[in-house]
């Protein structure tokens, strides 16, 4: 009897496939919506699952949470659980296992470290939508490996999305300047990305806030945190800070060896975001996400992204240099990431050239003299500080 069962329930999913197709143009897509442990009322919940059904007739949505007063949306399934952030995630992750859910949008998730999700965010300036890497999760402990493992991510995420040739940024943080370099070799070694340009005058692709209100580029790389709060900002801003009322969420869930297609919406997110996130995550589903990140994982590889990982792992820490005696510094060295500002210093003191770790406007920079000038360019960029 219960194989007799499988037999119909697999026949009638088969069956309604080709009906969704035939009506649609599109496969079929089940989604399981957290619905419990915001800060808004469920009501947001309802009216995204039908603002993402009414543009996308080829979703079936199933909330998870406490059962709603009242009828529900057409197309709306429901899992009554407690009104409990766990209890919901709880059984997201069954109806996941059991294939009766291809993907998800939840609250909260406990991703493992190498699993981070990849934002998209409105543009206030031009309206363009551009991907946050990362905004939750974290996909490696340290900032600069976490970075340049987000930068491949977000390329991931961008490229499923129908981004063929990505064009990436690097937010002007601690570390930014030596991811931007990493991500130089491995373009250089065939990667399929392009680094784009700030709208600034000194150009390049470390990104400043300017960058991202014009959206000069795809995907902004920066680490999860900082992205987190960017993306916080960008969704409420017109609100006051209320709720998130655009874009579509902190995304879905990637990372190496990860099948699940989970992606993030806050407590504060509205119906906008929440229906945003619904079919962003249909269309990640659709793509096969997990199948597109080994992909670009092999690309990453082919392009020599282990070896540029080693090379952002933290050095030994060489004994303190004594510095020369002191000259004039009328010269300035930019470029240097701020973890590395001293080690390059001491770099140079130990090669007898005078130079003094300084701030400027742009970020970093070592003052040296002006004869010193291309001799310490040589130096610093041989030890791997520029």
């Amino acid at each position: 009897m219960a194989r007799q069962d499988n037999t119909r329930a697999a026949i009638g999913k088969a069956l309604e496939e080709v009906v969704m197709r035939a009506r649609c143009g599109k496969k079929p897509c089940r989604l399981g919506l957290m619905a419990a442990g915001s800060e808004l009322p469920l009501q947001e919940f309802l009216c995204a699952a039908r603002d993402a059904m009414e543009a996308d007739p080829a979703l079936r949505i199933t909330g998870l949470g406490p059962l709603p007063e009242g009828p529900l949306p057409d197309g709306l399934d429901w899992q009554e659980t407690e009104n409990s952030g766990d209890a919901a995630a709880a059984v997201m992750d069954a109806l996941l296992a059991e294939g009766r859910i291809e993907g998800a949008v939840a609250l909260h998730y406990p991703f493992p470290m190498g699993v981070t999700t990849i934002g998209r965010m409105t543009c206030p300036a031009s309206g363009r939508p551009m991907f946050m890497a990362s905004s939750t999760g974290m996909s490696a402990p340290r900032r600069a490996g976490a970075m340049l493992r987000n930068a491949v991510l977000g390329a991931g995420v961008a490229r499923a999305l129908g981004l063929s040739l990505p064009v990436l940024g690097v937010l002007n943080l601690e570390a930014a300047p030596q991811v931007v370099r990493a991500l130089s070799h491995m373009v250089d070694k065939g990667y399929p990305v392009r680094l784009g340009e700030s709208v600034r005058r000194d150009g390049g692709a470390l990104l400043r806030g300017n960058d991202l209100l014009c959206g000069a580029v795809d995907v902004c790389v920066t680490d999860t945190l900082t992205g987190n709060a960017l993306m916080k900002v960008f969704a409420s801003f017109t609100s006051g800070g209320a709720r998130e009322t655009c874009g579509w969420g902190y995304g879905p869930s990637v990372g190496e060896g990860w099948d699940k297609v989970i992606s993030i919406v806050s407590r504060a997110s509205g119906a906008p975001v929440i229906a945003g996130a619904l079919r962003y995550t249909a269309r990640a589903v659709r793509a096969d996400l997990p199948g597109k990140i080994r992909e670009e994982l092999r690309l990453a590889a082919a392009a020599g992204l282990e070896a540029e990982l080693a090379a952002l792992a933290p050095a030994p820490v060489p004994e303190e240099a004594v510095p020369p005696a002191a000259v004039p510094t009328d010269a300035e060295l930019h470029g240097i990431d701020v973890l590395d500002l001293e080690a390059a210093v001491h770099c140079l003191w130990r090669n007898g050239i005078y130079a003094e770790a300084a701030m400027g406007c742009t970020g970093p920079v070592i003052k040296l003299p002006a004869r010193s000038r291309e001799a310490a360019r040589q130096l610093l960029t041989a030890a791997g500080h520029l």
